[in-house]
């Protein structure tokens, strides 16, 4: 008899790394739950898995992760869908928020740790049921390589993907007896809608607003010398979920790969220096 598709739910795929991760895992033989939390923004989506054939695979649905009752209803419609079973979950949703921490407003430090954070949590408690039931299942959590060392005027982001890789790492010793594996994805700096779409912060007034300013450009310049192509890390993605024995971190990227070797090898104060002196934010006066 011919095995059932495999299925997964992936979340933010208007854009990005959801976008192209959803047609790659389709193009896979994967059944792909692929969501987003504006429908009227599927029309990339829609165009690209029609121009790669894998229409009929992916059945596009609303999810936003900030709210629990939307991750519920999400999980419920797809579980309705496969008949109570679901082989991975990608969260892959994100937000980010620049500037310096004193110039950021409440709610934006809110929204990124509710958007990277806690949505994580709520799905993944959402489907924990499902998987502890059928003993299998894989998380499998878009991290950044904003995991491996603090960043410049974007310290919320940074914040955010510290927190899940701890709570990613403590939860993977809680249900591995189960038979669910908890891995995560790292990207360096990639070719994606996200600091495109994110507010930057630079009050006038603020003391930092010449830093700040200066780090923008500076950052915009480290994008366009090293930013890659997405689809790289739809496709590692695909290999994690396909991989019968995965890692758990998997930096993608030359650059996250170099950020994960130095993680506490090298003093956070002399990576601070390089960093500094590699933006050119020593020679900024404030």
């Amino acid at each position: 008899m011919r095995s059932p598709m495999r299925s997964v739910l992936v979340t933010g795929t208007s854009t990005g790394f959801g976008l192209v991760t959803a047609v790659e895992l389709a193009k896979r033989g994967w059944r792909v739950f692929a969501t987003m939390r504006n429908l009227d923004k599927r029309g990339r989506l829609e165009a690209a898995l029609e121009a790669a054939g894998v229409g009929d695979s992916v059945e596009i649905s609303a999810l936003d992760v900030m709210a629990a009752s939307s991750s519920e209803s999400a999980v419920k419609r797809t579980l309705d869908a496969t008949g109570g079973k679901l082989d991975a979950v990608v969260h892959n949703a994100g937000v980010a928020a620049g500037g310096a921490f004193e110039d950021l407003p409440e709610p934006e430090l809110r929204r990124v740790m509710e958007t990277n954070f806690f949505g994580v949590l709520a799905l993944t408690r959402a489907l924990l049921p499902t998987f502890r039931r059928q003993r299998s299942g894989r998380i499998l959590i878009v991290s950044s390589e904003s995991a491996f060392a603090g960043q410049p005027a974007n310290s919320i982001y940074c914040a955010s993907k510290w927190a899940i890789e701890g709570w990613a790492e403590s939860l993977a010793f809680e249900v591995s007896p189960f038979g669910i594996d908890v891995v995560l994805v790292e990207p360096g700096p990639y070719v994606t809608d996200i600091w495109e779409s994110s507010p930057r912060i630079s009050p006038e007034g603020s003391a930092y607003r010449a830093w700040v300013q200066y780090m923008f450009r500076a950052g915009d310049a480290h994008v366009v010398a090293h930013a890659r192509d997405p689809q790289e890390v739809a496709k590692r993605i695909a290999e994690v979920l396909d991989a019968r024995r995965p890692s758990f971190r998997n930096p993608v990227g030359r650059m996250a790969r170099i950020a994960h070797f130095l993680r506490g090898k090298v003093p956070s104060a002399v990576l601070r220096k390089v960093v500094e002196r590699y933006l050119g934010l020593n020679h900024v006066r404030l």
